[in-house]
């Protein structure tokens, strides 16, 4: 059985299928790019499915979220850190990785392996919200 949050991935994926990718832009941090797959809005609600790559030595950079993330790793293996510095999750391709929304949880996503992280990143956001808003290293040993 699909969980609910899987489902959405899913489903959100599936419409992409019929949306002609967007062109590529990049995201904060180092060795990063996104395509975006779909981005509609209903109600107050904006759903944006990008395809998100990572470098390998590569970063997120530190950020936070408005709003729902829900992301797929469909290559490589993510490492994921709080504003403690403290490892988070390490997240493997065929993994689910799902991140709080809000200003309280700042964290970064790293490429420590030497292939490609891949991952499918669903966000659901307030309409009019950024995606992600870029934050200062909270002291961390590490970008």
């Amino acid at each position: 059985m699909i969980g609910k949050t899987a489902g959405a991935v899913l489903a959100a994926a599936g419409l992409a299928l019929a949306v002609p990718p967007g062109t590529a832009d990049a995201t904060p941090g180092r060795g990063v790019s996104a395509v975006t797959l779909f981005d509609h809005v209903v109600g107050d609600t904006d759903y944006v499915l990008k395809e998100i790559t990572l470098a390998p030595g590569g970063s997120t950079g530190w950020h936070y979220h408005p709003g729902q993330v829900t992301g797929y790793v469909k290559q490589g293996v993510l490492s994921h850190n709080d504003a403690s510095c403290a490892g988070d999750g390490i997240y493997h391709a065929g993994q689910l990785i799902s991140e709080e929304s809000g200003a309280g949880y700042v964290h970064i996503g790293r490429n420590l392996g030497t292939t490609p992280v891949v991952l499918e990143v669903l966000y659901r956001s307030p309409v009019g919200q950024p995606l992600a808003v870029d934050v200062p290293n909270p002291g961390c040993p590490f970008e």
